[in-house]
């Protein structure tokens, strides 16, 4: 490092002075962190809770489209074994004979099917799905903001732990500002706002959702 005191009396001390190198090893430590925090008990938790619920709010919806699928295909079936119930019960009436029930059975017993599987899609539709979706926005949040006040707790503990070394480093200075911002520290806390915010975002999207729905009911 060369320069003259008098001219630059304000430094800027660097562990390189490549940036993409200095970028890169700070996402890496970031990275790191990212790691020790989602290791933490209320974090761990926070995970799984939302993503037991999203898996839940996914299987209601292969749900739905596999009711779908079912509904479609027994109305096909209704259509071809209907019509032919219905002329086989007229020609039997118009030869005077015992009308054959094995098909009109086999018709009512789809259309039953048809009914239940409508059922079960209003059900999911109005209520299971919606109920669902607020459960996972909410989870999503509050796991979101149990990462943001435990990175948070950890940019912390490293800017308390890199002060105490420039401390010892500078003991006769009197003066030596610090921009945390620029470390990583600064980048844990920017990561934790922007998980902050989208869990505000989410928390808020889930309220929205959950008073549509009781308006609904």
């Amino acid at each position: 490092m060369s320069f003259h005191l008098t001219q630059t009396p304000t430094l800027e001390a660097v562990a390189t002075d490549d940036e993409q190198q200095l970028t890169q090893d700070i996402q890496a430590r970031v990275a790191e962190a990212m790691t020790q925090v989602e290791a933490q008990p209320t974090v761990t938790e926070a995970i799984e809770t939302a993503r037991i619920a999203a898996e839940r709010f996914d299987n209601l919806r292969l749900a739905e489209r596999a009711l779908h699928q079912l509904a479609k295909e027994a109305r096909e079936r209704f259509d071809a074994i209907g019509q032919a119930a219905l002329d086989a019960l007229v020609e039997s009436a118009a030869r005077g004979a015992t009308p054959d029930w094995k098909q009109t059975d086999e018709a009512a017993a789809i259309e039953t099917q048809i009914r239940y599987a409508g059922r079960a899609i209003e059900r999911l539709a109005e209520h299971l799905i919606p109920l669902a979706q607020i459960e996972t926005l909410r989870n999503e949040s509050h796991s979101l903001e149990a990462h943001a006040r435990a990175l948070e707790g950890v940019a912390q503990e490293r800017a308390e732990k890199l002060l105490g070394q420039i401390r010892e480093a500078v003991s006769g200075e009197m003066v030596l500002p610090v921009d945390l911002s620029k470390g990583v520290s600064g980048a844990l806390l920017a990561k934790a706002k922007d998980m902050r915010y989208r869990a505000v975002q989410l928390a808020r999207e889930a309220e929205e959702r959950e008073l549509s729905y009781q308006n609904r009911a």
